[in-house]
């Protein structure tokens, strides 16, 4: 009776040890899948980005969050996290759509910038008087009414809007905007607030694998239109470049949340942009 109660005694221990084993090797097994998972996701699927200026307005604002879609146009080494090492060029590759929201490095300072795709390889693009000319053909664009946006922390009235109080007392920036229609039938809204020096741009022919785009604030974007500079214009962008397509906003604020105060985290939020596919 001795011995069998021993017995007992020395495999309980030994059962639990296992256990306990087994418990860390299943725990550490589940973090490596959770972390190929989320870099999975990360590389292949989605990443997140801020809209950090009013160069989009009016699809897109300051304090914006917003999810690119990374497959579309195939992997480089720019749509990988802490941009790992690849070989140059991009796998699965594919060219945006015209009036594709992309986001790219600057070909400079390599920062991330967003702009909407305007010209493929091969287009010939011109603007004349403030209006695009695509392969010879005027692009169709209409008055639309004023775009109307709340002032906050982080949304001041840009160049070219006219702030004004509403008769609730809120304070607001008027803009005069328009609807452009790609070939193709992609139609955005872009504001323009009347000639400036980059309403006038020689034809040029996009060469392959670059794209000509430009921000939906006409008066406010330095885009393809622009010399490629440091914190500047883009030039046209290469599609090695390319990072991911802009596809919907997770996350709004008007900038007048604190930290410390997480209530305000809530009162900030523009719960109506939450959820807008791009």
């Amino acid at each position: 009776m001795d011995v069998k109660t021993q017995s007992l005694g020395e495999a309980v221990p030994a059962a639990a040890a296992a256990r306990t084993g087994e418990g860390w090797s299943s725990f550490v097994w589940f973090l490596i899948k959770l972390l190929l998972a989320v870099l999975a996701f990360r590389v292949f699927l989605f990443s997140p980005f801020s809209i950090p200026s009013e160069s989009m307005l009016p699809r897109l604002m300051n304090g914006d969050y917003l999810l690119a879609a990374k497959w579309p146009y195939g992997v480089s080494r720019h749509s990988l996290p802490f941009d790992l090492s690849l070989p140059d060029g991009r796998l699965l590759p594919g060219t945006p759509e015209r009036g594709d929201i992309v986001i790219f490095k600057h070909p400079v300072d390599r920062q991330d910038y967003i702009k909407r795709v305007i010209g493929l390889p091969g287009d010939r693009v011109a603007v004349i008087g403030g209006e695009l000319v695509l392969n010879g053909v005027l692009v169709p664009r209409r008055k639309i009414a004023d775009v109307v946006i709340p002032l906050s922390a982080n949304t001041g009235c840009a160049w070219g809007g006219d702030a004004e109080r509403q008769p609730g007392g809120a304070e607001v920036c008027r803009y005069a905007a328009f609807r452009e229609t790609l070939p193709g039938g992609k139609s955005y809204d872009v504001l323009d607030f009347g000639l400036t020096s980059a309403d006038g741009f020689a034809e040029i022919i996009v060469p392959e694998d670059k794209l000509f785009v430009m921000g939906d604030n006409r008066d406010s974007s330095l885009d393809s239109r622009f010399t490629a500079s440091a914190g500047e214009g883009v030039g046209l962008v290469s599609q090695d470049l390319l990072v991911g397509r802009a596809t919907v906003i997770v996350w709004s604020t008007d900038g007048s949340a604190d930290w410390l105060a997480p209530w305000t985290w809530f009162s900030a939020a523009r719960w109506d942009r939450i959820g807008s596919v791009l």
